[in-house]
């Protein structure tokens, strides 16, 4: 059961430098292994990033990745995140087509319905801004394809721990959770 493959997720803490992006990337290139979302930006202190990397391995193979990843000398925490205590989210950005106006109603319907916004519109186009879980995505945009998409970014997925949990192990309290009951 070790041996399957899935989607891991990883919070990298870093040097803010130039430089260090493309270090971490290629020891993934280098292992073989594809990442699947990458996500990087800055944290409370400047001179630190944070890079949210997804790939797809085993667990084994997960652990390894982590522990190769701190031994780049610019790397200052690794934390492999457990999907049941972590928010996991990605913002997308869709153009859809729509020429008229029972189209921008039809799709702003489905933008309300996903709590997502318009944030432009002109007399071909909407563009909808959505944050949420890959299958909230997903189904969005299945829905929104009918129109016929344009356009469309994702940022890669971005994540924290739950509650007190940080990337930094000396926050962590113990006892904060009854794993499978948390609910936000």
């Amino acid at each position: 059961m070790g041996n399957t493959k899935k989607l891991h997720t990883l919070a990298v803490q870093v040097d803010n430098e130039a430089g260090v992006l493309s270090q971490v990337s290629r020891m993934f290139s280098r292992k073989g292994y594809n990442i699947e979302s990458l996500a990087v930006g800055a944290t409370n202190n400047p001179k630190v990033s944070r890079i949210t990397i997804e790939v797809l391995a085993d667990d084994a193979h997960a652990e390894l990745l982590c522990n190769q990843l701190r031994k780049l000398l610019p790397v200052h925490l690794v934390k492999l995140l457990e999907p049941h205590q972590s928010i996991r989210r990605e913002l997308v950005l869709i153009k859809v087509r729509a020429p008229d106006s029972e189209t921008r109603n039809d799709v702003f319907q489905i933008s309300h319905i996903f709590r997502g916004s318009i944030i432009d519109v002109c007399s071909e186009t909407l563009t909808i801004s959505l944050i949420g879980t890959e299958e909230k995505i997903e189904a969005a945009q299945m829905l929104l394809a009918e129109f016929g998409i344009k356009e469309l970014v994702r940022t890669g997925m971005i994540a924290l721990e739950r509650g007190r949990y940080t990337i930094d192990e000396d926050t962590k309290e113990k006892g904060e959770f009854n794993y499978g009951k948390h609910v936000l």
